[in-house]
């Protein structure tokens, strides 16, 4: 039952918010699962960031997996789903091992403050449906706030661009060919992995990007608007 009341409020965010929502149903379990994999497995503590967590699928699969001294970010635009997010935290029986290390923040990612902060960033944001250049800064921000060694993981839906691009004017497809452009220059440089999620609507490829080797260094503690953070 609840399943389909996460889907109604993601299908009228996405009928009002397009461009930050970017899907008309909550990412699939196995979608889910692939974005959060590099927290299985042996690892110390990690400062984890997720961006765009919309109705919290993807914030259920990584609390699954934190460790006691792992804490979590996780930074949402839409007001709705932030607060969503918050309440699912502090409620469901799921994160009440690990509700204390969580923080909500209602924000735009590119405003968090500070360098080398997060061990892992998982993306959620609908990168194919903003402009290049904010996809660019997107991707800058991420690259800001990893720490050395750290992992980017997101996903793109299996050929949006290319289905799209025979629908939609030509304003679009240069969009759209601008945004591809950018992004397959970061999958070039970066990537170490990939998975295909066959079941998720629509079908989703899963990309792992690292953009620093592991270097000795210290790093910094993030700042926020304070006013920003959701207190759970």
């Amino acid at each position: 039952m609840y399943i389909w009341v996460e889907c109604g409020k993601f299908f009228r965010e996405c009928r009002q918010h397009f461009q930050t929502t970017g899907a008309i149903l909550p990412s699939s379990r196995f979608l889910a699962r692939a974005l959060v994999r590099p927290l299985r497995g042996p690892r110390p503590a990690w400062r984890i960031l997720e961006v765009g967590p919309g109705t919290g699928a993807v914030t259920r699969e990584i609390a699954r997996c934190m460790l006691p001294g792992d804490r979590l970010d996780a930074v949402e635009i839409n007001g709705h789903f932030a607060e969503l997010v918050e309440r699912r935290v502090r409620q469901e029986r799921l994160f009440a091992r690990c509700r204390d290390q969580i923080e909500v923040i209602h924000a735009a990612v590119q405003e968090l403050l500070g360098e080398a902060i997060y061990d892992l960033i998982v993306s959620g944001l609908p990168l194919n449906n903003f402009p290049a250049h904010e996809v660019r800064e997107i991707f800058a921000t991420y690259n800001r706030l990893l720490k050395p060694g750290g992992m980017l993981t997101f996903y793109e839906y299996t050929l949006v661009r290319q289905l799209k691009s025979p629908f939609v004017d030509r304003r679009e497809r240069r969009r759209l060919f601008r945004v591809g452009r950018v992004m397959r220059g970061y999958i070039r440089d970066y990537q170490i992995r990939r998975e295909r999620i066959f079941i998720n609507v629509p079908p989703a490829t899963v990309r792992y990007l690292r953009f620093k080797p592991t270097t000795p260094r210290s790093v910094a503690e993030s700042v926020v608007h304070p006013s920003s953070v959701l207190q759970l």
